[in-house]
């Protein structure tokens, strides 16, 4: 079940993708789909990839895209792996997306996304989110955990707007 700011965050990123003119979205960590849904369901984005390493929720996504009628089987691209793998298939999309998923991933291993997603990929736009440890306290999370057992880490503003910075430094970003 999503919840409402779950999606009032994919809202936001499909905001930003119209925003930007893209046309094919990659999808990192897409778990059951939930934003690939909604990028099939408007015929201006193209091509959609997700990719993910849960069997589990690509099967659930998958029963979902058999559900459908139209032409998003041909649209679509799902891909059994780790978003920390490169994936050359996937260069030259427009943009690539990853909600709420880097925060599973062990910090020491951010570099390998990084190295993923800027030099093979190459996206024209890269739309990350992840948990504001900044919110916590007023979710009622206790200071000394985070908000999900299998989260890695959880930064506040400053802290990922210095990593996305850095990123984009990088590689030649704003």
């Amino acid at each position: 079940m999503s919840t409402v700011l779950h999606e009032e965050r994919l809202q936001a990123v499909l905001d930003v993708l119209h925003l930007t003119g893209a046309r094919s979205v990659a999808d990192l960590g897409c778990g059951d789909g939930a934003l690939i849904l909604r990028l099939l369901d408007d015929p201006g984005f193209v091509r959609v990839a997700g990719v993910e390493q849960s069997v589990t929720a690509l099967g659930v996504l998958r029963a979902a895209l058999a559900r459908r009628d139209g032409d998003a089987g041909s649209r679509v691209t799902l891909i059994e792996g780790s978003m920390l793998d490169p994936r050359p298939e996937l260069a030259g999309y427009d943009a690539v997306t990853m909600v709420e998923t880097i925060e599973h991933l062990p910090p020491d291993q951010l570099s390998r996304l990084e190295r993923a997603v800027f030099d093979v990929i190459a996206p024209k736009v890269t739309i990350i989110t992840t948990p504001n440890a900044e919110y916590n306290a007023l979710l009622g999370v206790p200071a000394h955990r985070f908000r999900h057992p299998e989260h890695m880490f959880e930064w506040d503003r400053a802290r990922f707007r210095g990593w996305a910075e850095g990123v984009a430094a990088r590689h030649g970003r704003r």
